[in-house]
């Protein structure tokens, strides 16, 4: 009943017209919005649970696995180097698809084509840690996805689902993120969803998880439908939100409440 009276305000709130994008100097991390005992649990990997995902990442990194009896570093080598800003530029331009993929898809991608084995399912273990590991050797550099020309349309299309009011709410991901940052929703603060830090760990949900499932719960949150995981909705959503945090570093894995 608490979220259900915080939500209408907010959505009485948000009636007026949206305000424009947040300037690039006010951009701020999830983390700036956190306690101080979250803040501590990310910044130290011996208590970031996080990092357990990230262990089992570098283990699944190592292990050769389909009928090409491949490992990762059979192509990539030691990960630590050959990593090292690749996740700061994704979702990338997948050109034998001729559409945009995120670092979870580019991951499946890899192992269907050249280890000839199964893709992870989205939110499994097995992916995520593996999403994990590879991110966590950008960790400190600075976000550069969408700087390829072939990405412009997607990356309009995401702006324009990011301004979409839907749902039985009639609220779009603006009116909370752009509209109303730094206020309080349900007694937790509303952050400008900057997308610097997945995968994380939220203590909600005990468990590392993507920024697509983050995507979904915000859509069920509105009672809207929520996208399938995968689709081109949810990429282009963490295409536009990714360009929009040009220049933020990456915190993989962070941890949020």
């Amino acid at each position: 009943m608490r979220i259900a009276v915080c939500i209408a305000l907010l959505t009485a709130v948000a009636g007026a017209a949206l305000a424009t994008e947040i300037p690039q100097a006010e951009r701020r991390s999830g983390y700036s919005f956190m306690s101080p005992d979250t803040r501590a649990m990310q910044d130290e990997d011996t208590a970031n649970p996080g990092m357990l995902f990230v262990l089992d990442g570098e283990a699944l990194w190592k292990r050769k696995a389909g009928s090409a009896d491949k490992a990762c570093a059979d192509c990539h080598n030691d990960a630590r180097l050959t990593m090292k800003g690749v996740a700061a530029h994704y979702p990338a331009f997948e050109k034998a698809l001729g559409r945009p993929v995120d670092l979870e898809a580019r991951i499946n991608l890899c192992r269907t084509n050249h280890q000839q084995a199964s893709p992870f399912v989205y939110e499994s273990r097995e992916l995520l840690a593996l999403t994990a590991y590879v991110a966590q050797q950008s960790r400190g550099m600075p976000i550069a996805a969408g700087d390829d020309p072939e990405l412009a349309p997607s990356i309009e299309k995401g702006h324009a689902l990011f301004t979409q009011r839907q749902g039985q709410l009639n609220l779009a991901c603006a009116n909370c993120h752009d509209d109303n940052w730094d206020k309080k929703l349900a007694g937790s603060p509303i952050t400008q969803a900057q997308p610097t830090g997945y995968p994380l760990y939220r203590l909600e949900w005990q468990s590392l998880g993507s920024l697509q499932r983050r995507l979904r719960a915000c859509i069920t949150g509105i009672r809207a439908q929520a996208y399938d995981y995968g689709s081109p909705e949810l990429i282009e959503l963490e295409l536009y939100l990714m360009s929009r945090a040009r220049g933020m570093p990456i915190e993989t894995p962070a941890v949020r409440p």
